[in-house]
């Protein structure tokens, strides 16, 4: 079990703009965005103390999806790397890396270098993934996702550990006397934080995971999901208490005179501080947050004015 997370403590982080373009949640500037947008943005999350910033990951987009998905995903590798290069403090979240698209040692080699380059920034997302042509083409099994995401989470443990040359025996992966360099920056090894909202997402959130990245669950939904992580995570037996997220409501600090959807919470600062307490009421340790915006300054105004107004009296 790693633990990363100030005890006691509600912090703050954010998913990137402009590294994916999905409709559900990209802004009309992304479309048009640049690199130096992202970097920008990036910098910005550093400066102001988020927790983390966080980038997905699809490897290709089928047409009856593209519409709804559109087809720009960053390699989160790629991505976070440049980051980390351009940043100091802020750390690096794969939310959420499709690793049973990909051979296990292969992961370890691309997320400890990132680990070891960036300082020992990584958090390492993992999820099992939804679009079924996406595994088709790569020849990964789709049906069986579950699962062998179950065993390239344990695979993972063991590769990213202490160990020069790992050893894990699975039944699709194994392997020992192949070492692999660099190690990670981090001991024992780099967190594993298991995303999804589904029954078995939970489940294997509370067995395996040292934190977990619910996907999408209202505010009203997570105590109960909650709850049941908790339990089955006393019922698997790890002692140390898993570190647990939640993604808010799109946030607007101040009144935004323009249109921001009937989901946003806006308005005054203390108000909003108040709305995220409750994450922390439920039991939540980190909060991934989202902004409403009209272009990268305004995006960045925003974060500037949470910082600043809002992210000081989550723990009051």
């Amino acid at each position: 079990m790693v633990r990363i997370l100030p005890q006691g403590r509600l912090v703050h982080g954010m998913q990137l703009p402009v590294q994916s373009l999905s409709t559900l949640y990209a802004e009309p500037w992304e479309a048009g965005a640049s690199p130096q947008d992202l970097a920008e943005v990036a910098r910005a999350a550093d400066r102001l103390g988020f927790f983390y910033i966080g980038c997905c990951d699809h490897i290709a987009i089928p047409r009856r999806l593209a519409a709804a998905m559109g087809t720009t995903w960053y390699d989160p590798v790629a991505t976070l790397a440049y980051l980390a290069g351009i940043t100091e403090r802020v750390r690096l979240l794969s939310h959420v890396a499709v690793v049973g698209l990909r051979h296990p040692l292969t992961t370890a080699k691309q997320y400890a270098t990132l680990d070891h380059l960036s300082g020992g920034r990584l958090i390492l997302g993992v999820g099992a993934g939804h679009v079924q042509e996406e595994f088709a083409a790569l020849g990964a099994e789709f049906d069986r996702r579950g699962p062998v995401l179950d065993e390239v989470v344990d695979a993972l443990k063991a590769a990213l550990g202490p160990e020069e040359y790992p050893v894990f025996s699975g039944e699709r992966f194994a392997f020992s006397d192949l070492g692999q360099g660099p190690r990670p920056a981090q001991t024992p090894r780099p967190p594993i934080w298991v995303g999804g909202s589904s029954p078995a997402a939970v489940r294997r959130a509370a067995v395996r995971g040292d934190g977990w990245l619910p996907q999408g669950d209202p505010r009203d939904r997570l105590p109960r999901q909650i709850a049941r992580l908790r339990e089955l995570r006393e019922q698997s037996g790890p002692a140390e208490r898993i570190e647990i997220g939640a993604i808010t409501e799109p946030l607007y600090v101040g009144e935004p005179g323009w249109e921001t959807g009937r989901r946003t919470l806006a308005g005054k600062p203390d108000r909003l501080a108040e709305s995220l307490r409750d994450y922390a009421a439920m039991g939540v340790d980190q909060i991934q947050v989202r902004f409403r915006s009209r272009s990268r300054e305004e995006l960045i105004e925003q974060m500037e004015a949470f910082a600043s107004d809002v992210a000081p009296h989550l723990n009051d």
